[in-house]
């Protein structure tokens, strides 16, 4: 054994996995290329791969990650895996069976935490791979020591969610934060209040876990990582740290921030070659900054060299002396890859949806690395370490179905809703609308008593969360400790809190700003300080309203909604042109995107719809799908079911989204939005509102033909409408 620690009698040689493709004879004869050489012989590959070390005999293989090394027999097809991933992973496998062939292999070791085919669907014990030996999870790791402890949220004072669980505890769930997170916003827009929230309660607790590693003398910092469901999220994560959005000051160090684009990752860590780079730990600062003393600005990197130095940082995040050594705040789309293995990962906040007990452990994986393994000398074991966890809902509940108990009954028979070719005429396009720019007057105003009340909600608002570590898979409600950030509020003055607010709407109002950038703050700074003092904005319970601490407390936790609340009374009040800001990606949308689905609703069939039937969530709707089939001042109409057409609107200071019933195109060319709705309230006319702006920026952009929007308050109210649109 101490031979082989020191090399004397053995080499190591690691590869990545896509080190070992291969082509075949069939594939060679497809390529267009001037190379007409043929397949590579088994020896002429183990040359290849092996290198230096290709005459070597005696070889052991250890596979990690194996759950991407495996095979099915030929002609076998396996549920929820495409040919490409089969491909991928019959690869590997041929490789080595290549270097057994030339070489011979001792031994494979497959090392995995997940031992199946990743088929992304439950699965029971038959999927299992046959050739597992031996079996140590995560909860015996926890359990014995070996990893952290992970700590999830059990409670908080503010409201509980609809699984009366803490909000904290899987945040994407919250309705309002998912709507928010989906949409293709701009860095500068705010995060929900819950995501901020939840960044305090982790950033105060990571504040007193960085006081303690400087006092104890660490020479890297604790590290938040956050994993985010889309890059627009991410990009608005990292714009609020770096922006002071959060306040938390040493979190929003821009130096210590890493932001990982995955696409530059992926081409840096697929670079065979990668390009060498002369980078220490403290070569953080910008591109073209110059240093400390007053030097040449640092050259600037190529796009090839800046995906090298961010796989760089990413590798080596935490390792004293390196590039990545002093990052202390991760942002992260999707998952960090498998193989990350930074040891000071001591808070993980996750913004995206967690459909499996797997994914969980997967993103809580990446916290679990101790940073120390030195053993107490009175009691013989590790010194406990933790991870705290916002946003990530982990506990060990079996993520395999076993398949045991009654086979489940039949589904019911279902209607198969699609969009027909042969009705191509029908088909209804509209112009696929991310927000609304507005171009302002030069002097803002705004009434202030005719702004719509906003209400803030102490209870609502939680304040201290409680956290207690994951044991024998479940969280044990005796080690409980406690974070506060009810000083969050008292640091912050009536003065800061106007500025704040007035800042954030700055952002998101200067590019379509045309004056003076500093005019534009100081009228915003103005209005915003009468808006906060006036009663359009009320912190329930009343006694939280007349204490100005508390008040200064909820309306701080509250940012985003008064923000949001303010910018549109400033949007509604000093707009001059609307500006419709499209989808690049898909900037128009029709119903022959519609993707086919079923449903087990009462439905019927169409005339005059490119979809074949209209689903009906009610009598009154059924009658409204009658009328538009057979009125003579229709030419096409479609119910907006599975058809993606939402117009994104605020209301009290929430964002939400908002789909219109059903689209109709008239004899004269007109597209007429209806909307059904038999009652009445400020939620819906706050709708209608969004909705008659969206009309009149589509009309005055004049691309997209001339639409309209009504409102259908009775079954029988539809003729009139239709002929008064359609006669125009």
């Amino acid at each position: 054994e101490d031979k082989l620690r020191q090399g004397q009698s053995c080499r190591v040689m690691i590869h990545n996995r896509h080190k070992l493709d291969w082509e075949t004879e069939e594939q060679v004869a497809r390529k267009r290329s001037v190379d007409k050489r043929g397949a590579k012989s088994d020896e002429a590959y183990v040359r290849d791969v092996l290198g230096e070390m290709a005459s070597a005999e005696n070889i052991v293989v250890i596979n990690d990650e194996a759950h991407h090394a495996w095979r099915v027999p030929p002609k076998r097809k396996l549920p929820g895996v495409s040919k490409e991933e089969l491909k991928d992973a019959a690869n590997w496998i041929e490789g080595l069976d290549r270097i057994h062939r030339a070489r011979g292999i001792l031994t494979c070791f497959d090392l995995t935490a997940t031992p199946f085919a990743p088929t992304g669907k439950k699965s029971g014990e038959e999927t299992l791979f046959g050739w597992i030996v031996s079996d140590f999870g995560l909860n015996d790791a926890i359990e014995s020591g070996l990893v952290k402890t992970p700590r999830v949220v059990i409670r908080d004072d503010g409201e509980p969610g609809a699984n009366y669980k803490s909000k904290f505890y899987h945040i994407y769930a919250d309705s309002d934060v998912k709507t928010d997170l989906n949409r293709k916003a701009e860095p500068q827009v705010p995060l929900p209040d819950l995501v901020t929230i939840g960044y305090y309660f982790l950033g105060k607790d990571w504040l007193e876990a960085k006081k303690r590693w400087k006092k104890e003398k660490q020479p890297t910092p604790p590290v938040m990582i956050t994993v985010a469901n889309i890059t627009h999220t991410a990009a608005r994560v990292q714009f609020a740290f770096a922006h002071e959005r959060i306040h938390i000051e040493e979190l929003c160090d821009e130096d210590r921030i890493l932001h990982i684009d995955s696409k530059v990752l992926g081409e840096a860590e697929e670079e065979d070659d990668p390009v060498q780079l002369n980078l220490t730990a403290l070569d953080l600062e910008p591109e073209d900054s110059e240093g400390e003393d007053g030097g040449n600005p640092k050259p600037k990197l190529s796009k090839k060299e800046q995906a090298e130095k961010l796989r760089l940082q990413v590798d080596t995040v935490g390792r004293p002396g390196t590039p990545g050594a002093q990052v202390q705040n991760v942002i992260s789309v999707g998952m960090l890859s498998e193989g990350w293995d930074a040891k000071t990962v001591t808070h993980i906040m996750g913004l995206r949806a967690f459909t499996s007990q797997l994914l969980c452990e997967q993103v809580v994986g990446r916290g679990l690395r101790r940073a120390s393994y030195e053993v107490d000398k009175e009691t013989g074991l590790f010194q406990p370490e933790y991870v705290n966890i916002f946003g990530v809902p982990f506990t060990f509940l079996p993520h395999e179905g076993t398949g045991d108990g009654p086979a489940p009954p039949p589904p019911a028979p279902k209607t198969l809703i699609e969009a027909l070719p042969e009705r191509k005429a029908y088909e209804i396009s509209w112009p696929n609308v991310l927000r609304v720019d507005h171009e302002y007057r030069p002097q803002l105003s705004l009434d202030i008593p005719a702004v719509p009340l906003l209400t803030l909600n102490a209870y609502e608002t939680p304040q201290v969360a409680q956290l207690a570590p994951v044991i024998e898979g479940k969280p044990d409600v005796t080690r409980i400790t406690e974070i506060a950030i009810r000083e969050l509020g008292e640091r912050f003055r009536m003065q800061r809190i106007v500025f704040s607010v007035a800042s954030e709407v700055f952002d998101q109002m200067r590019t379509t700003w045309k004056g003076s950038q500093e005019y534009l703050l100081a009228q915003l700074i103005r209005i915003v300080e009468r808006f906060i003092e006036s009663d359009r904005v009320r912190v329930d319970p009343p006694m939280f309203n007349a204490d100005d601490l508390r008040r200064r407390i909820v309306i701080t936790l509250n940012m985003a909604k008064v923000v949001e609340h303010f910018r549109q009374a400033i949007r509604f009040a000093n707009a001059l042109t609307l500006v419709p800001v499209f989808d690049t990606e898909r900037p128009i949308r029709s119903t022959g995107d519609m993707l086919p689905w079923r449903t087990g609703k009462a439905c019927e069939h169409t005339n005059h719809s490119h979809i074949n039937m209209c689903v009906f969530d009610s009598r009154w709707e059924a009658n409204e799908a009658f009328e538009l089939d057979r009125n003579p001042y229709v030419r096409a109409w479609t119910k907006n079911d599975h058809l993606n057409f939402e117009i994104a609107y605020s209301f009290r200071g929430v964002v939400h989204k908002f789909r219109p019933d059903y689209m109709v195109r008239l004899a004269n060319g007109k597209t007429l939005i209806l909307e059904v709705k038999g009652q009445d309230d400020q939620q819906q006319q706050t709708k209608r509102e969004f909705l008659a702006e969206w009309v009149r920026a589509v009309n005055g952009h004049g691309g997209f033909g001339g639409w309209a929007a009504d409102v259908s308050r009775h079954p029988n109210d539809v003729h009139e409408i239709l002929m008064r649109h359609g006669q125009v």
